[in-house]
This record gives C-alpha cells, sequence and structure tokens, in this order.
C-alpha cells in the first residue's frame, strides 16, 4: 500500500511547528493497496494513515486515530473522506480535506480488515478482512447503520469491490477462491463463481464504466465478469504472469488495467485482444530477488500523463508511464519504526542531508531540501539499526551499529556501504567517536566498550561491571572523555588516550532511574545532558560534573533522545511520551513542545539549518521537520 509522506501541520501553540517534512512508511505484506485520490491525486498510507501528494510526496498530512496497526484505507469518491480499517476490526471514517476530524467509527469484524470499498454516492462502504463471527459487512458511513450482508466464504475475504453504477453491485474476493456477486442496496447475497480461481483471490475491480468486472489471484490467473450479472466472461493472459498476481486498477477509459505480480512485473491488459500491452521488468533478468516482487498497483484517476503506480516488496514505489523502459521516478523509505538518525553536520547543525536506520535493518539518506529518500547502497543490517556516528576525516563516513551484533560503514558520498560488517562481541546499545585523537569509535555492548579504526578493525575492548545502555563522547580542557551510562543506574567518566587505551576517572553517584541517553553540547563550555528512564533529564557541568540544570523534567516517560544545538545554549529530547521538547540552559524552566510528535514514541533528534530547525523519527516510521522559534 501507500507510502510516502511528509507532514505539514499548523503551529503548534506558535512555537515549535512542523514545516516542511519527509515521513516515509511501508506496509511489507503480501497485500498492498495503492490508492488514487479521484480530487487531486494523493496516496494514503496503510500503516500510519498518512497522506501525501503524488507530485510532492514530502507533502502530507497524518491521522492517527486509530489504536492498533492499521491494514488498508480507501478514498471516497468525493474525495472528502477516507475509510481506514486497522487489524482489530475497527473502520473509521476521517476528513482527509480539512482538520482529519473522525466522522465515525466502527467495530466490523473481530480480526484484520483487509479491505474496504465505498459506493459511487460515498455513502455506503463494505469492509472485509478475517474474522471469527463473519468475514465483513455493509454499512453507512456517517452512522453505520447496516444496509447488507456480505455472506457466501468459508475463509477470510482479501478484497471487495462495489459497482458505481446504478443497479449497485459488490463483488468480494477470498482464501476460499471463490468470487461471490452481490446486488444492491441494501446489498445481498446474488450468487458465487466457484470455478474460475484454483487459489487464493487477492484482488477484483470493477471497471470504471461498470461494464466488467476483474479478479486475480495466487494461481496467476486473470478472469473476466459481467459487470451487472456477474457472469464469467473467460480468461486472459493464461501463462503470461510466472507468479501470485497480488494488485490490479483500471484505467479511467475501462478499456485497459494494470497488474502487479510476485514474478518481478507490472502489466498492462487491453481488454479487447486480452493480451498485454505493455510490461516492466523489475531487477536483474534471469535473477529471482523477493525484494522486487510487485505487491500493488494503481493507475490514478483525474491525470492526462498516464501515470502508473506499483509498489514492491522492499518497499519502493515506482513511477512508470507506458513510453518509459524505467521507473521515472522511485520513492524510498524506512519500512517501519525508525530507531536511529543522524544529521550529516553533526553539531554544527548545517546539515544538507541526515541518515535515519530503522527496526528491519534498512538505512536511508534524506535530502532535507527535497525531502525524498534513498536506501544505502550494499548490504544492510538484518536487525534494528539502535546507532550512528559520523567522522570528520575520511570523507565524512558513517558508522551505524545494530542488533545484528554488526558494526558497518557508509561512504556518505555513493551512499553505499563499504568495506565488509564487523561482528561485535554484544547486543550494541550505543555508538560514538573519538576525532581529535583517532578516529577512533566505541560501541558501548551490553557487558563491554569496544574500541575500533576508521576501518571498524578492532583495537582493543574494556569489559565494565555493569551494563552499558548509552555512551558520548567530547574534548574538553585537553582530555578526551567518554561518558557511559549503566544499567546500575550510574554515569561512568572515562579518559582516553592514544591509540586505543580508556581508563576510568570517575562514577557518579546513581541516579533515581536507569540511563538511557546520553549528549555532549559544543565546546568551549560543553554540558552533558543525561536521560533517564522515568523521564527527567539532568545537565551537568562536562569540566568538573558538577549539576547545572535539574528542571528538565516534563517527558512522562523514557528520554530515548537527546541533541543540542551548535551554541550549545538549548537541547531538544525525544521520549516514549510521543513528545519533543526543547530546552534552554539558561533559562531553565522555559520550554518549547510538540505534543503527540510521534505516535508510539519518538525515537530520535537532531538539529538542522543552523539550529533553525529540528529533525525528529518515531514509531510511526515518520521523519518529521519542524520549525523552532523563540528560543531567546
Amino acid at each position: 500500500m501507500p507510502i510516502l509522506t511528509g507532514i505539514d501541520q499548523p503551529d503548534l501553540k506558535g512555537i515549535l511547528s512542523s514545516s516542511k517534512a519527509m515521513q516515509m512508511q511501508f506496509g511489507r505484506r503480501l497485500r498492498v493497496h495503492l490508492v488514487g485520490n479521484p480530487r487531486n491525486s494523493p496516496l494514503i498510507s496503510k500503516a500510519s494513515e498518512l497522506l501525501t501528494r503524488i507530485d510532492n510526496p514530502p507533502i502530507s498530512t497524518q491521522y492517527t486515530g486509530h489504536l492498533a496497526t492499521t491494514s488498508v484505507a480507501k478514498f471516497a469518491p468525493s474525495g472528502f473522506y477516507v475509510a481506514s480499517g486497522d487489524v482489530s476490526g475497527m473502520v473509521r471514517v476521517w476528513d482527509c480535506v480539512g482538520e482529519g476530524a473522525t466522522k465515525g467509527e466502527y467495530q466490523i469484524i473481530s480480526g484484520r480488515i483487509n479491505d474496504i470499498a465505498w459506493d459511487g454516492d460515498s455513502q455506503r462502504i463494505i469492509a472485509v478482512g478475517d474474522g471469527k463471527q463473519r468475514f465483513g459487512h455493509c454499512i453507512t458511513y456517517d452512522s453505520g447503520n447496516s444496509v447488507g450482508e456480505i455472506s457466501g466464504h468459508g475463509a477470510q475475504i482479501n478484497a471487495v469491490a462495489i459497482r458505481q453504477q446504478r443497479p449497485l453491485r459488490a463483488a468480494t474476493a477470498s482464501n476460499d477462491t471463490n468470487v461471490v456477486f452481490f446486488h444492491g442496496a441494501p446489498f445481498r447475497f446474488n450468487n458465487s463463481l466457484v470455478n474460475e480461481h484454483v487459489n487464493s483471490i487477492y484482488g477484483i475491480e470493477f471497471s470504471p464504466d461498470g461494464s466488467l468486472l476483474v479478479s486475480v489471484g495466487a494461481d496467476k490467473r486473470i478472469w473476466l465478469y459481467d459487470g451487472k450479472t456477474g457472469e464469467p466472461k473467460g480468461q486472459i493472459g493464461e501463462g503470461e504472469h510466472k507468479g501470485s498476481i497480488f494488485g490490479i486498477s483500471w484505467a479511467r477509459d475501462s478499456k485497459k488495467f494494470v497488474t502487479a505480480s510476485a514474478d518481478q512485473t507490472v502489466k498492462i491488459w487491453d481488454v479487447e485482444s486480452g493480451k498485454a500491452a505493455r510490461s516492466w521488468k523489475f531487477g536483474e533478468e534471469g535473477v529471482v530477488n523477493i525484494s522486487h516482487h510487485q505487491v500493488g498497483v494503481v493507475w490514478p484517476a483525474g491525470r492526462s500523463d498516464g501515470l502508473i503506480m506499483s509498489l514492491n516488496l522492499d518497499g519502493d514505489l515506482n513511477y512508470l508511464t507506458e513510453g518509459k523502459e524505467t521507473p521515472t521516478r522511485v520513492v524510498q523509505g524506512n519500512q517501519g519504526n525508525i530507531t536511529a538518525i543522524i544529521a550529516d553536520g553533526g553539531a554544527k547543525g548545517n546539515a544538507e542531508t541526515i541518515w535515519t536506520g530503522s527496526y528491519e535493518g534498512r538505512i536511508c539518506r534524506w535530502d532535507i531540501s527535497t525531502g525524498l529518500a534513498e536506501k544505502a547502497d550494499g548490504q544492510s543490517h538484518r536487525n534494528q539499526v539502535t546507532g550512528f556516528t559520523a567522522s570528520e576525516n575520511h570523507g565524512g563516513r558513517i558508522y551505524s551499529v545494530g542488533w545484528d551484533d554488526t558494526l558497518r560503514t557508509i561512504d556518505p558520498s555513493s551512499n553505499t556501504f563499504v568495506g565488509t560488517a564487523t561482528k561485535v562481541d554484544g547486543q550494541p546499545n550505543g555508538i560514538t567517536i573519538l576525532t581529535k585523537k583517532g578516529p577512533v569509535i566505541i560501541v558501548a555492548t551490553h557487558k563491554a566498550l569496544e574500541l575500533y579504526d576508521s576501518n571498524s578493525q578492532k583495537l582493543s575492548e574494556v569489559t565494565t561491571k555493569y551494563g552499558p545502555t548509552a555512551i558520548a563522547a567530547i574534548d574538553v580542557s585537553g582530555e578526551t572523555q567518554v561518558a557511559v551510562g549503566g544499567d546500575d543506574n550510574s554515569m561512568h567518566i572515562y579518559n582516553f588516550s592514544a591509540p586505543a587505551t580508556v581508563t576510568l576517572k570517575v562514577s557518579l553517584k546513581p541516579h533515581m532511574s536507569p540511563i538511557t541517553c546520553l549528549s555532549y553540547s559544543p565546546s568551549p563550555s560543553p554540558h552533558l545532558a543525561v536521560g533517564t528512564s522515568s523521564g527527567a533529564i539532568l545537565v551537568y557541568n562536562a569540566s568538573d560534573y558538577n549539576i547545572a540544570a535539574i528542571r528538565w523534567s516534563e517527558h512522562t516517560g523514557r528520554v530515548i533522545s537527546i541533541a543540542w544545538n551548535p551554541a550549545g545554549t538549548h537541547a531538544v529530547s525525544g521520549g516514549l511520551d510521543t513528545n519533543v521538547f526543547v530546552w534552554s540552559l539558561e533559562k531553565q524552566w522555559k520550554r518549547i513542545k510538540a505534543v503527540n510528535a510521534h505516535k508510539g514514541g519518538v525515537n530520535g533528534v537532531v538539529w538542522i539549518d543552523d539550529g533553525k530547525r529540528v529533525a525528529s523519527v518515531g514509531w510511526d516510521a515518520a521523519v518529521k521537520v519542524w520549525k523552532v522559534e523563540g528560543l531567546a
């Protein structure tokens, strides 16, 4: 399903507001919906209810009304509302033109909603999926009143379609290999088509003029039916697709439709001849690559450029046109929970790009000026990315660690992983770099501090009596100091000596709760901000480690990330409570906040644009850029 997005929100109390932003969300599932709005051609995201414009992906809005993971969303033909369903069986109807207010919420079934269809009047909805007592239901969008029954299937329903003309017709497709035809409204069972498919049916759509119905599925078959009677008209394209067909979408003229398949192809079909008129093949010829399986497709209505959009299993959104052999644009991004972020300008705050890593191991480079992302080439992490650090030397290389217990290196100029992955001897909980006397990379694992050179060759290891939970480093007063938070609730300060020696300088008295993140402010008068699991942030003078600030305690959950602005006067924090705060070192009582910045929690924050803006990432798989005002 769709996919990408950034968010433009109104000012939050006039102080901290989202300006041009980036958000990316991908659903890695076998059935993925790409939905084009008939009014202004945006897309809507399956997993995060993110509405984005096709021609300008970073401009988006976000709906956060669902409590469970969303599985499908569809525009009403009017273009004013969206109906979205989640894995709990709840369907919500919300305004996609105004403020995103929820129009209604309805418990349809007891399990996952797989598909939703609107009638041509934008008045009725049919939602289907994997329920227990039933597999779907028909309701009015504004009241939830029943307007029919969905019956005739013995297994979960994967797809539903409603004919947009009168007399109203509806069709459903299921894992039981049957297509069921309904007359309405109210919708009632008419007949079941049982002999056309021999495996699960994944897609079903009426043509825009209502004359035809088409179904596709795991048996690689494409069947056409009469749109008014449901009578089978015949199979086309037998043997053309070599893998399951997951998606289908009609051209506005009802003379052609497009399909997306696990055989790594997208094909345009001419209805009259029953033959493929155009085909795109993704990936290397003759090589099966599961990431190139095409799992969703849409032929957006209301456009004159013939644009077709397909989504692959790796989360790439391809823009296709009939006259082009290759996609005219490929939109990429993280596929889920974004767990780490770094700006290439580091503490200078003048980044032109930011890097993000997510739970599935993907790392993406984002162009701040355009809001678009490109995944790093080469073998990425195989599990959650837990941290980044960047070198001022060696071309500004980016180093990352992940829960696949590896240290990896990226060349920013080519956006490519270089060298080989280095195995670390424990689960990495943090990473930092020493540039004055190195560069030397220090990885904090659950049991030790491991030191590596710029080529990721191990130099030394220091076993700790505690479990390191966070790490940061700085040069202060002629010394290179490394701060390490531990699961003993204490902060441990080390001195670093070239080439690869760290010695404990002091252990500060335990905090009231475990330390979760650390961040040094820039010189010449650096401070150390310490975030804890209770939501409190303490600030120390880095010269003597006396307390400098104790009133940074607005978070109500774990503080996950802290970053200082280039001047070292303000810090930004993000936490599990979903909030972003900007703090003042001089005026400790003053704070700026964005409530519910990321649904599920904020995992990372960085400063960009010389300290005028903040970028944040979180559980909603979004990258958001915030304009910060009123810091004086």
